[in-house]
């Protein structure tokens, strides 16, 4: 915090350290530095200039993580709040419009340490490179191994929690996003889940220098485990698969599955991304952006087929595109549907997988995000 708040410009400005314990000088003593309106006012520390943006920025109602800082930061900028007294306007002019100067001074802005970058860098390097990284980011003495438990995947996760106590499961539920701990808690067997979630009620009282040990203890469990030589899941690499392939293959191919590995096949289903899934899955406000991209010839050859296709899920999806567009532009796309006549399956299909690679695409952008048939 105190290294991003250079010193005002106007004057030389010494950084005297407060005493850590005691009291300390509302503002040290010599004024140097020179208001906008020339006024001459006290030099300021890194740290007091700090305090008086955090402070600025809770009077003005403004939401601001200090927990994010390592814990030493956040002792040092509370105690110097603590010690501050009255400011004036100029000197809180002063600190604003130097802080302003050097945001607009800012070309790029590089996340800090090991934990930083590998998020920046998330994808782009080597399994085996990203957990060599891991593990040092796990030795360093400021690193939140809560953070590396939170992006684990739920297939490690629940591997490590079968061979703890239901009470370090019942901490790392409580750790995690609400969502993330329901499926975890899903994962687990009915008498197993149930001792999970009465340890969480023996979890008030315990101290943070547990929570944090528990924390570090499973962080090196995970970054011990093997690097994957394929990043994304099983059913979301089969499911990539057969969202290309035709229709009476993926149909058969997923009954199949039911019965060799039905909890295999279900995961697959959610991987899988079709012209039939877009009335449930896509947003409407999406439905636009999605048929920028949309050659219109097969637009029109996908809406033909699927709206002559009686009561199905792909009759649905052309009605769901068709609602949430212009009233002109969908009027003029039914009448050159109808006005297309019957189209052939393999011209049918071909069409209608286009539209659903669009929307596939956005979705690797992270333009887009489809809607959860998990949740209401």
């Amino acid at each position: 915090m105190t290294a991003s708040l250079p010193q005002i410009k106007t004057g030389p400005l010494p950084d005297p350290a407060p005493p850590r314990t005691g009291a300390a000088p509302a503002m040290p003593p010599p004024a140097h530095a020179t208001s906008p309106r020339g006024r001459r006012i006290p030099a300021l520390s890194g740290r007091q200039k700090a305090a008086i943006l955090v402070r600025l920025l809770i009077a003005q109602g403004a939401e601001i993580n200090l927990a994010a800082l390592p814990e030493a930061m956040q002792t040092e900028l509370t105690e110097q709040i603590a010690a501050m007294r009255l400011v004036d306007r100029d000197t809180m002019e002063a600190v604003v419009g130097e802080f302003v100067e050097t945001l607009e001074q800012v070309g790029l802005s590089f996340a800090g340490g090991i934990d930083g970058a590998l998020k920046a860098l998330d994808g782009k390097l080597s399994p085996s490179a990203a957990q060599r990284l891991r593990e040092l980011a796990a030795r360093r003495d400021n690193a939140d191994p809560w953070e590396r438990i939170a992006s684990a995947e739920l297939d490690d996760l629940t591997g490590i929690l079968q061979l703890e106590s239901a009470e370090v499961a019942a901490v790392v539920l409580s750790k995690l996003s609400v969502k993330k701990a329901a499926a975890l808690l899903g994962r687990m067997p009915g008498e197993r889940a149930r001792r999970v979630a009465y340890a969480i009620s023996r979890t008030g009282g315990i101290a943070p220098q547990t929570v944090a040990r528990i924390g570090r203890s499973l962080a090196t469990q995970l970054d011990q485990r093997p690097p994957r030589a394929f990043v994304a899941p099983p059913s979301d690499r089969m499911g990539a698969i057969l969202n290309l392939a035709p229709s009476e293959i993926r149909d058969r191919l997923l009954a199949e599955l039911d019965e060799e590995d039905r909890g295999f096949a279900a995961g697959v289903r959610k991987a899988i991304f079709t012209f039939a899934h877009i009335h449930s899955r896509l947003q409407p406000r999406d439905v636009p952006r999605v048929l920028r991209d949309v050659p219109q010839a097969d637009l029109i050859a996908a809406l033909a087929a699927a709206l002559g296709a009686g009561e199905t899920d792909e009759a649905r999806s052309a009605e769901f595109l068709l609602a949430n567009m212009s009233q002109r532009m969908a009027a003029s796309l039914r009448e050159e549907a109808e006005a297309r006549g019957p189209v052939k399956a393999r011209d049918a299909e071909a069409a209608m997988a286009t539209v659903a690679d669009a929307v596939r695409g956005l979705l690797d952008s992270g333009e887009i995000a489809l809607v959860d048939e998990d949740e209401d």
